[in-house]
């Protein structure tokens, strides 16, 4: 009787997902030509990549970009931009830039991303939403995890300004949303009231299909360029779509009412943030197979996982739930040791900004941060989940999994 070792698990895994594989190379050239034709458009040339100083006036490069991004997201106007620190960052220029005391902000996805909770006021902060006189409410998931289709039908109230919808699971176990899904509740809030802003939190969704959310009526859209749409190079920054007049709202919280949109330099480099984004199909690509490829590993040895190994893709994130504190550990230490930078490191679980729970994360990532590359992590609290993100070749997974000891590896 053969030992399924974990180098032959992670062959039987390989052979078993090839036809998906070459569906998702299909996706990569559907991307990628949609990101060519965005490029083509605004004739983006090698003197667009000339950044300026000071303020940042005139910046025709700047100017460009923004319009690469718009056309990507078929949506009005967009801003890309590096002094957005992160994803939470991007999204909460949003939040402040749109809404107003005694404006409502409903969340119809369940609780948010843990970053979020200061942000709104759901756990208490300096300068939080709540504390400027924005009320918030959530819509809690239907027992199967899903979207309360029924309860969302009579949700929205006079005070509504704002829906967010936010895509990804984030440190959640439940589906990611389709855009269509998206596209489904956007029509329902709108029927209800269609002066209220539907606002997507896009982190890790972009290029995971041939549309985005703005294709499918979503007023503004916000994330990270040191995720998916940074194509691994980015160094830092984020980005906003939608609608010219809430994207401008949001430029100027970004920066200042009558600046907005209009300043900040790209400290030189625009070319990056380019070529990351002509790069993006890609590495999405490649994190769509690995998230696949652990998929299949964690439910070939009996961990429960989400998304299932076959099922279609709606974000880069693989959540396996390894149920004991001591698990998570394990598998983030070994990923860790199967980085290209940082490979010596000992993760070691410790308190970030921004989250209620002590965080272990196995990141041995050329841009720190960056989810585009391969990267693991997970509260320490119960179920114990690892999220598995990005990954630049699935291969790189692969030798990694298959190198794994099996008392960390097995259940």
């Amino acid at each position: 009787m053969t030992v399924l070792t974990p180098e032959l698990l992670v062959r039987e895994a390989v052979e078993c997902l090839y036809p998906i594989f070459r569906g998702v190379d299909g996706l990569v050239q559907q991307n990628l030509a949609r990101v060519l034709a965005a490029l083509r458009q605004h004739r983006v040339g090698s003197h667009h990549f000339a950044d300026v100083s000071g303020y940042g006036h005139d910046d025709l490069g700047r100017q460009v970009l923004d319009g690469v991004f718009a056309t990507l997201f078929g949506a009005e106007a967009a801003i890309a931009r590096v002094q957005l620190v992160s994803g939470t960052h991007a999204i909460a220029c949003c939040l402040y830039g749109n809404l107003r005391p005694g404006d409502e902000l409903l969340s119809i996805v369940g609780a948010p991303y843990d970053t979020l909770e200061e942000v709104i006021g759901v756990r208490p902060a300096a300068g939080s939403l709540r504390e400027w006189g924005v009320s918030y409410r959530e819509l809690p998931l239907a027992e199967a995890g899903t979207l309360d289709w029924e309860g969302l039908a009579t949700a929205v109230r006079p005070e509504t300004r704002m829906v967010l919808i936010q895509r990804s699971c984030g440190y959640g176990w439940r589906e990611s949303l389709a855009v269509a899904e998206i596209g489904r509740a956007i029509a329902i809030v709108k029927q209800q009231n269609p002066h209220t802003i539907c606002f997507v939190d896009n982190c890790y969704g972009e290029l995971v299909e041939p549309e985005e959310p703005t294709h499918y009526g979503a007023d503004l859209v916000a994330g990270s360029l040191i995720k998916n749409l940074g194509g691994t190079i980015a160094p830092t920054g984020g980005y906003i779509a939608g609608k010219a007049d809430y994207v401008a709202a949001a430029a100027a919280r970004l920066t200042a009412p009558g600046i907005g949109a209009s300043g900040g330099t790209t400290f030189g480099v625009r070319r990056l943030l380019v070529q990351g984004l002509f790069l993006a199909p890609q590495m999405v690509g490649e994190a769509i197979k690995s998230s696949h490829l652990a998929a299949y590993v964690g439910d070939r040895l009996g961990y429960r996982v989400q998304p299932g190994p076959f099922a279609p893709r709606r974000d880069v994130i693989q959540a396996i739930r390894l149920g004991s504190p001591e698990k998570l550990q394990q598998w983030c230490r070994h990923l860790q040791r199967y980085s290209p930078v940082d490979s010596y490191v000992d993760p070691v679980p410790a308190a970030m900004p921004g989250y209620d729970s002590d965080l272990i994360m196995a990141g041995g990532t050329f841009v720190d941060g960056s989810t585009s590359e391969l990267s693991a992590d997970g509260p320490l609290r119960e179920p114990y989940i690892l999220f598995l993100q990005g990954g630049t070749h699935w291969t790189h997974l692969a030798l990694a999994l298959a190198a794994m000891p099996p008392e960390v590896l097995y259940p």
